[in-house]
């Protein structure tokens, strides 16, 4: 398997806070990749799979443990469309608030599950971070995504 090309980090949300974890991950991690790419989950489907990089799936959660409304439609591709995705390399970051433990990054792994079902790699553990923490999400999330970029990148050699 090479190395593929870029990363490309979708990204679901609501509130823009994942758009701004990922924003932080690509200037942080510019040194790791030649190429990474934020792209909003609007209007994506499946067909989003087929490009030759490195995944991230950056999805908040939303109401009672759904993913965002601007992932619906490529979440729902992943089920009315699928097919088979054992060339995609992927990580997880699921932002959620452990006050609500029943549903806790649940948008998050909603993808993970129905990527895995599909045949995708998911390269380490998903991230989960919690608003509850007080912790930045852009900072914490870098970090994971720095550990994750090189471990997946020798993955893939």
């Amino acid at each position: 398997m090479s190395t593929p090309s870029k990363l490309l980090i979708l990204v679901g949300t609501m509130t823009n806070t994942a758009e701004h974890v990922a924003q932080a991950i690509e200037m942080g991690c510019a040194d790791l990749m030649p190429s990474i790419e934020v792209r909003l989950m609007e209007g994506l489907d499946i067909r989003v799979f087929e490009e030759d990089a490195l995944y991230v799936i950056c999805s908040s959660t939303h109401g009672s443990g759904d993913v965002p409304d601007n992932a619906h439609h490529l979440y729902e591709s992943l089920a009315s469309e699928p097919r088979y995705l054992g060339s995609v390399r992927y990580g997880v970051i699921a932002l959620g608030d452990s006050a609500y433990a029943q549903t806790f990054c649940n948008g998050g792994l909603q993808f993970d599950e129905r990527l895995a079902d599909l045949g995708a790699v998911r390269i380490g553990e998903v991230f989960r971070h919690d608003a509850s923490a007080g912790t930045e999400p852009e900072v914490v999330c870098t970090a994971w995504a720095r550990e994750w970029l090189a471990l997946a990148l020798h993955a893939t050699v």
